[in-house]
């Protein structure tokens, strides 16, 4: 983050913790229950979401070389991302232009060739059919024109996005309405993965998000756990376009009163969330970077599913640094799976009683507010 950034960033946040308050909406927001529980609005919500729009699938360091992929489905649309002989990452449908068949599975390294396992059809690191067996009885069929079907790919940043439908044209920069200069400051290109976790609730995709929109729940939820490390109901709020920055200063952010301006480390001394709109949470902590990347599952709206991946600045060559990323994850798997998360699905059970017809963001929960208007603008421009 630029240091002039931080540095009024920083003075917001001290202002705020002298007045004992936080950044405050003008009234409150009332966001209906049904967008957690309406059939008809999650239908939409995949198509507009996660297949046509842009999503952040990862680091450049997910594909650190030539031949380096990764598979996708948590959207509904089967994706591969490969990192060809050029440095470029191309995306594609993993979908072999035979019978179907996924080409690839999981991730890995040395992807040359991709060899559909159902009849041996093969494909190179820029989709093109290479071979068939028995090629004379495919001879009415023209090879070039059935390579892998592509789908855009943008790496900007150090960062991966891709979309899963082969018209879905975009431009990522426009869609990041000036959050880039944040990502673009970070340098994440010279990031490396550490480890990624794959977790499963019963919770609407959204409900998931919101856990990490607010820090008002901390000193009650959290009382143990991170509640003593991050200022519970403080902090600094800016939206671009429909992406959004929350910033929760940490318990000793009010010494940054004795250190001249110029030294401020707005990122040493809090928490940093962004929300890359629609579905991933990304947050800046200090040392190394989380990453969530959350889905809805199969045709309920109750149901979710999210990559969590921790990165860090430097690679974890030593036991030592082994110990204190392990340390990290464990931390924060400890508290979304002991604490957020199972109350998060009793609160989408509580959803179907029909106890109320909306709930409440307080003026003191300004990235709900955010969030949520921006997806009624977004679904309400795809209709």
């Amino acid at each position: 983050m630029q240091q002039a950034t931080q540095i009024a960033l920083t003075r917001r946040i001290l202002s705020y913790l002298a007045g004992k308050t936080t950044h405050l909406n003008d009234d409150v927001y009332r966001n209906p229950v049904s967008d957690y529980t309406c059939r008809q609005q999650f239908a939409k919500e995949r198509e507009r979401f996660f297949r046509r729009s842009p999503l952040f699938m990862g680091l450049s360091c997910d594909l650190p070389q030539p031949g380096c992929y990764l598979t996708d489905d948590f959207s509904g649309v089967p994706m591969l991302l490969v990192r060809d002989d050029d440095g470029r990452v191309n995306g594609f449908l993993n979908v072999c232009r035979h019978r179907g068949a996924p080409v690839a599975k999981g991730c890995g390294k040395g992807g040359k060739l991709f060899v559909c396992p159902y009849h041996g059809w093969t494909y190179d690191r820029k989709g093109r059919l290479t071979s068939r067996p028995d090629a004379p009885s495919f001879a009415a069929m023209d090879a070039a024109s059935h390579g892998l079907r592509p789908l855009p790919v943008v790496e900007r940043h150090g960062m991966l996005w891709a979309a899963g439908a082969p018209d879905a044209a975009f431009d990522i920069d426009r869609g990041l309405a000036g959050l880039q200069d944040d990502l673009a400051s970070f340098a994440l290109g010279g990031y490396h993965h550490y480890e990624t976790r794959v977790l499963q609730q019963r919770m609407n995709w959204k409900l998931v998000v919101d856990t990490f929109l607010e820090s008002y729940h901390l000193p009650f939820l959290h009382s143990t756990t991170v509640g003593p490390i991050i200022l519970g109901n403080r902090g600094a709020f800016d939206g671009f376009g429909h992406n959004l920055r929350t910033i929760y200063p940490r318990s000793n952010f009010e010494s940054l009163r004795q250190q001249p301006e110029a030294e401020w480390d707005l990122v040493k001394w809090s928490a940093i969330v962004y929300v890359l709109f629609p579905n991933t949470v990304f947050i800046m902590q200090g040392d190394h970077l989380e990453t969530w990347r959350i889905y809805p599952v199969g045709d309920s709206p109750d149901a979710s599913r999210m990559y969590v991946s921790l990165y860090t600045p430097e690679p974890a060559l030593t036991d030592s640094a082994k110990r204190h990323w392990d340390r990290n994850m464990k931390l924060l798997m400890d508290v979304v799976q002991s604490e957020d998360f199972p109350l998060g699905e009793k609160m989408q059970l509580g959803f179907y009683s029909g106890a109320q017809p909306h709930l409440t963001y307080g003026r003191n929960e300004p990235a709900l507010t955010h969030y949520h208007r921006a997806i009624k603008q977004a679904l309400a421009k795809a209709a």
